[in-house]
C-alpha cells in the first residue's frame, strides 16, 4: 500500500493501475476491481492486468462530475 497522494491530475501516471486508483479514490482493492470491471469504467486488460489510460480516466471523472451537477439543478 503507498498512500500516494496526487495535487494535480498532471502527478498521474500515462497510464493507471489498481494502486494508483485505489489512491486518487481512496477506495479499497476490491472496490477498484469492480470498477474496472464494470461497462461505463475506461478500463483496459493487458495480458490480465487492468489499466486505465489517464486521459481517459479524467474523462471519466468529467462526465461523472456533470451528472452529479445535472442532478442536483
Amino acid at each position: 500500500m503507498s498512500d500516494e497522494i496526487y495535487k494535480s491530475y498532471d502527478e498521474l501516471p500515462l497510464m493507471l493501475d489498481v494502486q494508483v486508483l485505489r489512491d486518487v479514490l481512496g477506495i479499497s482493492k476490491t472496490s477498484v476491481y469492480e470498477l474496472m470491471k464494470s461497462d461505463e469504467f475506461p478500463s483496459i486488460k493487458i495480458c490480465g492486468r487492468y489499466i486505465v489510460p489517464k486521459e481517459k480516466f479524467i474523462e471519466w471523472i468529467d462526465k461523472k462530475s456533470e451528472r452529479r451537477m445535472r442532478n442536483k439543478i
